[in-house]
């Protein structure tokens, strides 16, 4: 059984600021939810296959195909900044041995 020092340790280590009131609730609720959780236990799961989902699903995806596209200039001047015939981007990464 969860009490309310328990649910204050687990907001303070959340960094949560509960009112007594919402400790009162979640005590209640937090224990309702490890009451069921022991109800689960008791069930036989050993044949049971685990899953992520309880019903099937799969995603509708399209073949990665290589497509090459002659227009290099059009796709350049959507770019905010070129140089010749590449994109031109902020510098990332700096040079740690500079002074």
């Amino acid at each position: 059984m969860l009490d309310r020092e328990q649910v204050h340790k687990v907001a303070h280590l959340a960094r949560l600021a509960l009112t007594e009131a919402e400790e009162a609730k979640f005590t209640t609720e937090l224990g309702s939810i490890l009451d069921y959780f022991e109800q689960l236990k008791e069930l036989d799961t050993e044949n049971v296959d685990p899953t992520t989902r309880a019903i099937d699903v799969s995603n509708i995806t399209r073949s990665d195909t290589l497509e090459e596209y002659t227009n290099r200039g059009a796709i350049l001047q959507g770019s905010p900044e070129q140089d010749g015939d590449y994109f031109r981007v902020p510098r990332i990464i700096t040079d740690t041995t500079e002074g």
